[in-house]
């Protein structure tokens, strides 16, 4: 009887063991946790999740900046220009849903450099709780925070690979030249 009651007593366990690991599991699967995130994915799944406080994207549309509010994002920073196209009033969304919309507009590829990467830093630093910084792609935000790591001592493979993981892709030759002026 003793060894019936044990062997009871190990496979509820190992049973609640196994729901506890496939929850985690699913949980896992159900949340956006890179730096740079598809949209569709985060609107989709419901949750995103910052890296060291900050993700990036493209162009995030009401549904998604709704997830990211939900999820305790307290600032958005845009550095499209004022004629790129936002398909909404980005600034009246983001202020409805009580965050802080900042506009840090990089246009030509001149303005991807050391000051701004600087100055995307101060953004961030200042920023209070996590904050989502979009271009329309993430490839100027991806090639800004090259800089920005590379600015932190990253050697410059690291800081462009750092770049790639937020979404740079067309401007790594800008990113390159700058690092090489360094």
């Amino acid at each position: 009887m003793p060894k019936k009651l044990l062997l009871l007593v190990l496979v509820t366990v190992l049973s609640a063991a196994a729901c506890v690991g496939s929850s985690n599991t699913e949980a896992t699967l159900n949340t956006e946790t890179t730096l740079k995130v598809d949209l569709e994915t985060v609107v989709r799944v419901g949750n995103v999740v910052p890296v060291n406080g900050v993700t990036t994207a493209g162009q995030p549309d009401a549904a998604a900046l709704s997830i990211f509010a939900e999820q305790g994002y307290r600032t958005v920073i845009d550095i499209r220009t004022e004629p790129e196209d936002r398909g909404i009033d980005e600034a009246k969304v983001i202020g409805d849903l009580g965050m802080e919309y900042i506009v840090f507009p990089i246009g030509k590829p001149e303005a991807i450099n050391f000051d701004n990467a600087r100055e995307l830093g101060r953004l961030i630093e200042e920023a209070d709780g996590p904050v989502l910084v979009h271009c329309a792609s993430a490839n100027r935000v991806g090639a800004l925070f090259a800089l920005r790591k590379s600015l932190d001592g990253a050697d410059d493979e690291m800081a462009l690979e750092y770049g790639r993981e937020a979404g740079m892709s067309r401007l790594e030759g800008r990113v390159k030249e700058v690092l090489s002026k360094n």
